[in-house]
């Protein structure tokens, strides 16, 4: 609907050590704390005697799933999906995890990620004579991964065959003939974190899914790693991999919850240090600054403390209208901002206010945050973003505008001022973010503010965007 970016999905897997120990309402768990990476659909799948169980609906966690459907998912190791799609439809028919039986080979998928020659190899799997019954990208790599292993009869060199033919971002878990698989790819550009116990072993998309469990965290999973676990017998398999990475940076900036480590880091540090750094870029006279709920709200804080000026809730958001929420038309669309934030006249009446957002895509959001803003009476607003402007499209799994709708391409920053009805605004610079990331900027994906992506982009997806 607007300008807000959408994240593929989150995923988790669990092994327990006792098999009669029952994973699904652990997952289901895990899936709550991860349920702000993806609200369109949930799933989960467990293994029990040599048969998936496997139950996947639209909506959120809590909508998919209730007691007694946990209760009768049995099994000792199992894996969880919530999605949020970027390629597919909204559909039931696209929830994961995805699940295949065949003569040798039974198999449970989850995945996070996009990869940018889906179609070609898509089209490969059709033309070899598998039928498809979603649109996404996960069910290529599943189909990929059968097709491979009726070749090697290892489940290894399936997993290895298949994501050198993958150009792009993708952490998976999956469950092949009862063994936990857990899979990153070489650049590392989406995040996957090991946590245990003295009977569990945990994989999710995000420590904050340990934390629930009382899970203590250990690692990321290494780009290019593939971790298998069987029982207490856990095997690290390594592809090749490149002198770098290219870890995704909105998932520090936005996607991630704050309490979470991603990439061996601490989101809710990376996030001060972008407050701490817009303050010394953009000094500025005000009475107040306030923050764009909730994912600027570090950034905010940490703003104030560097400069002094007091920081204030001055706007309000109402949890329970989801980040989905999509209007027909603009008007329609101006109310449902309207309904997600609401503003706090004695913050703002008669105050010079400093705004500070995540960051700024098309623009439509924040141009009516600014005149609901002015409304309540502020006498200046100057917009500050804690990351630079997006000049291009993301291939790698976030939902993001087309080039000609990113409201930074071919535009002034004072253009960008007057059209979104600020009195300034300010980027933190590129050498900023990546200074407060605390990563070296040859190990960070930045293309969609570079227009410099990390792996050969196919033209027919450039074509698309023009």
């Amino acid at each position: 609907m607007q300008d807000e970016l959408q994240d593929k999905c989150g995923i988790i897997g669990i092994y327990s050590f006792e098999e009669s120990v029952d994973v699904a309402s652990w997952i289901y768990s895990g899936l709550y704390t991860l349920q702000h990476r993806g609200q369109e659909s949930a799933g989960i799948s467990v293994l029990k005697e040599g048969r998936i169980n496997t139950h996947v609906g639209m909506g959120l966690v809590s909508d998919v799933f209730d007691k007694d459907l946990i209760d009768i998912l049995n099994g000792n190791v199992g894996i969880g999906h919530v999605r949020y799609s970027t390629t597919g439809e909204s559909l039931v028919e696209n929830c994961q995890p995805f699940v295949e039986h065949e003569d040798d080979i039974i198999i449970a998928f989850a995945h996070n990620g996009d990869f940018v020659n889906s179609r070609l190899l898509r089209e490969e799997l059709v033309d070899s004579g598998f039928e498809f019954r979603s649109t996404t990208d996960s069910e290529v790599i599943c189909h990929m991964i059968i097709d491979e292993y009726n070749k090697t009869k290892d489940a290894i060199d399936a997993i290895q065959n298949t994501c050198q033919k993958l150009i792009g971002s993708y952490s998976f878990v999956a469950v092949i003939n009862g063994v936990l698989y857990a899979v990153r790819d070489p650049l590392g550009m989406k995040p996957l974190s090991l946590g245990r116990s003295d009977n569990f072993v945990v994989l999710a998309s995000e420590t904050v899914a340990f934390d629930s469990l009382d899970i203590e965290y250990e690692r990321s999973i290494e780009p290019g790693e593939i971790l298998e676990i069987d029982g207490k017998k856990e095997t690290s398999h390594k592809m090749p991999t490149p002198n770098h990475t290219a870890n995704c940076m909105f998932e520090y900036l936005y996607f991630a919850r704050p309490d979470s480590i991603i990439f061996d880091k601490s989101v809710y540090e990376v996030r001060l240090n972008i407050g701490k750094r817009l303050a010394q870029e953009y000094p500025i006279d005000a009475d107040v600054v306030i923050a764009v709920p909730d994912s600027s709200i570090p950034a905010t804080l940490a703003y104030a403390r560097e400069s002094g000026i007091p920081y204030a809730e001055g706007l309000i958001k109402n949890r329970y209208v989801g980040r989905t929420f999509i209007m027909p038309t603009q008007k329609d669309r101006n109310t449902a901002v309207k309904l997600k934030m609401n503003t706090v006249e004695s913050v703002l009446k008669d105050k010079r206010v400093i705004v500070i957002d995540d960051s700024v895509v098309r623009g439509t959001t924040s141009q009516t945050i600014i005149k609901m803003i002015r409304s309540a009476g502020a006498k200046e607003v100057h917009l500050l973003i804690g990351c630079p402007e997006i000049i291009s499209p993301c291939y790698y799994g976030i939902a993001m505008a087309t080039k000609e709708e990113l409201l930074a391409v071919d535009r002034t920053n004072e253009e960008i001022r007057d059209l979104i009805g600020v009195d300034s605004i300010g980027y933190i610079s590129i050498e900023g973010l990546v200074e407060s990331i605390g990563t070296p900027r040859k190990d960070l994906c930045l293309g969609c503010i570079t227009e410099e992506y990390p792996t050969i982009i196919p033209p027919e997806l450039y074509d698309k965007e023009e």
